[in-house]
């Protein structure tokens, strides 16, 4: 590869209605006086990647690769259905990646001081070589940080810890959580233990359980347990939990958010001092943050009139938390890489691997235990 051109991957619905995953050479970026270049050298396949790389569209089953090295290409069938919501990217070769980690080599005039340094960021396009980005977007490591632990220092971390924030902010006082031995699982629990916030983790295999209890975790419910509503409902009376963060969108066969209100409803009836035909008079909260499951969203109404189930976004929601408050966090996350916001990874994979059809579907799974990290340079 030339010095002065960079590879990145891109994403295309085209007209014929087809996803191609493609591999494009470009030229390598200049940053103006407030940017820096970075090399690229770690980027993180996360769940909020699949929507662009791959979209919900796509039909796993019809996916085929022709090429080889920078010419690889991927290609999957949009199910017809679906192309509609497709129309907006049409026949646009998209950039991806929400967010890495490597080193500056280069910076405008108002940035030198970065040249050299290891730093995360989430600005777009990060399965990219070479990436121009503002200097002000970028997190500086600590001396001793690599790329690779730098990558996943946004999108994961400060969601954990925005759920704190928010469960902060809406005068709750403890947190239920899904798909919770996941890596973002894992570290709510640290930062859980270490901030004195009582948690209830949410899983749906044994083994998972014991990953969480290793880990320090108090309170953890298994999904596949005969008694998991049980153990759910104990968990709620004791910790007071009125605020879940939903993964999964569905889970349990689509019932799991309903399963958490009625939970909750259970367990405030559990300490309430008189009836009510309209349930319990404690506000019960569920947001739904991720699509682990495509399966329709159940309810079976069984928890009152106190209750709500919604989205939520980490992009909104640092408005709400404010600059300043999410400068701390920022920091906080740098200083705690290697310890409560370390992740792990299956495999390190290059971009031509990328492209390969059993690492693709292995990536789509979205499985726990399962994440892809990205070298742009292998």
């Amino acid at each position: 590869m030339s010095e002065q051109t960079s590879t990145e991957i891109r994403s295309t619905v085209t007209s014929e209605g087809n996803v191609e995953i493609s591999i494009a050479r470009v030229e390598k970026p200049t940053p103006s006086e407030n940017e820096v270049l970075i090399k690229v050298e770690a980027s993180p396949i996360n769940p909020s990647d699949l929507g662009l790389l791959i979209s919900f569209a796509a039909d796993l089953d019809s996916l085929s690769v022709s090429g080889s090295g920078d010419n690889t290409v991927a290609k999957m069938k949009i199910h017809p259905g679906l192309m509609g919501a497709m129309k907006p990217r049409l026949d646009d070769s998209m950039q991806v990646g929400n967010e890495g980690g490597g080193v500056v080599v280069d910076a405008g005039a108002n940035a030198k001081h970065l040249i050299g340094k290891t730093v995360g960021v989430a600005g777009g396009a990060m399965y990219s070589q070479y990436r121009c980005v503002s200097a002000q977007s970028c997190l500086v490591m600590e001396e001793g940080t690599t790329p690779a632990e730098a990558s996943s220092s946004f999108v994961n971390p400060l969601t954990a810890l925005a759920f704190v924030e928010t469960m902060k902010m809406e005068n709750h006082t403890a947190i239920i959580n899904t798909a919770a031995a996941s890596n973002l699982g894992q570290m709510l629990v640290k930062i859980c233990k270490d901030d004195g916030v009582p948690l209830v983790n949410i899983v749906r295999k044994p083994e998972q359980v014991k990953v969480l209890k290793d880990l320090g975790a108090e309170y953890v419910c298994d999904t596949s347990d005969a008694d998991f509503m049980k153990d759910l409902v104990s968990a709620l009376v004791t910790t007071g939990a009125t605020l879940g963060f939903d993964a999964t969108g569905g889970g349990n066969e689509g019932k799991l958010p309903g399963q958490i209100l009625a939970a909750m409803e259970i367990a405030a009836n559990k300490t309430a001092k008189e009836y009510s035909r309209y349930g319990s008079d404690i506000y019960k909260q569920v947001y739904i943050y991720g699509g682990l499951d495509q399966t329709p969203t159940v309810l079976n109404r069984s928890f009152g009139m106190q209750w709500g189930l919604g989205g939520w976004l980490l992009t909104p929601m640092i408005g709400r938390i404010g600059m300043e408050r999410f400068g701390q966090m920022r920091e906080r996350v740098a200083k705690e890489i290697k310890t409560t916001f370390a992740s792990h990874y299956t495999e390190e994979i290059s971009f031509e691997e990328m492209l390969q059809p059993e690492i693709i579907k292995a990536y789509a799974k979205q499985g726990t235990g399962a994440k892809y990290l990205v070298n742009p340079h292998k």
